[in-house]
């Protein structure tokens, strides 16, 4: 009898330790995995995207080199954990001001923020452009950038609507700059 309380006593403690060692390695696993300081032509912090990320074991980071070139163009970059889009940053160029159509981003119930020419932020992604070179003339091109960024959190998530237009605002500021626009 007391060699069977002996079995079950160390069956009982060997299985209390796997189940304590189990929920450690799961709750190691509960985390953003590590990033660079700095993401997208070193531009964001990694600590300002935080709120929008999602936990997982390995970040993957696609970035175009930030340059707009005549004609249509575009630069982008995107962050996905284990595979997931998580996050996003895309610049395009436009050479007329009409090209610029946001009718996709109405049936987010989108907010006016004051960010560059005009811009929008809705529950996971925001909008600006600023116009780089006018257009002379009605058939003439100018240059007009617009800039998107997106999460892909949930509608009910508020931190990316919170967040978004001050990320945005850097946004516009770094394109300006990289670009030569005034």
């Amino acid at each position: 009898m007391r060699q069977l309380r002996s079995v079950v006593t160390a069956a009982l403690t060997l299985m209390l330790l796997q189940s304590a060692l189990t929920g450690c390695s799961q709750d190691e696993a509960k985390a953003v995995p590590e990033l660079p300081e700095r993401l997208c032509w070193d531009l964001f912090s990694s600590k300002d995207l935080l709120p929008f990320l999602a936990v997982g074991e390995e970040a993957d980071i696609r970035s175009r080199p930030f340059a707009l070139a005549e004609g249509p163009d575009t630069a982008n970059c995107s962050l996905d954990i284990d595979g997931i889009p998580q996050f996003s940053a895309n610049a395009a160029l436009r050479e007329f001001e009409d090209e610029i159509d946001w009718t996709t981003y109405e049936k987010a119930s989108p907010t006016p923020i004051n960010v560059g020419s005009r811009g929008i932020v809705w529950h996971n992604g925001a909008v600006s452009y600023f116009t780089c070179v006018p257009s002379n003339a009605a058939s003439t091109p100018g240059q007009y950038i617009e800039l998107t960024l997106h999460t892909y959190d949930e509608p009910g998530n508020p931190e990316p609507r919170k967040a978004l237009p001050a990320l945005l605002k850097q946004f516009v500021a770094f394109a300006q700059r990289e670009l030569n626009c005034d």
